[in-house]
């Protein structure tokens, strides 16, 4: 089953951010416990010239089903705001 999420922030606090944890959130997905069925699942983030960043569900984040993803290289501010697939 594919899915679809958009990538709403770095993870990080007011003091510090981590480039390649980013916070998403996918569609259709509305609680934690939805969010739980979701970890280890690999996301690809596509690059403007079509390469891929992938990375891993590693934990949920918030009671609204968001989750974490640790990606394999630090992405771009432009992510921000766009579209990945679950798979």
């Amino acid at each position: 089953i594919k899915m679809e999420g958009t990538i709403v922030n770095y993870r990080g606090s007011h003091k510090t951010q981590h480039p390649n944890q980013m916070i998403i959130k996918v569609n259709g997905i509305e609680t934690k416990e939805k969010a739980k069925d979701l970890l280890k699942k690999t996301v690809v983030w596509l690059t403007p010239t079509k390469k891929e960043i992938k990375g891993t569900i590693t934990k949920e984040h918030g009671n609204k089903g968001a989750v974490r993803v640790k990606f394999e290289k630090e992405l771009p501010g432009q992510a921000i705001g766009t579209k990945v697939n679950v798979q």
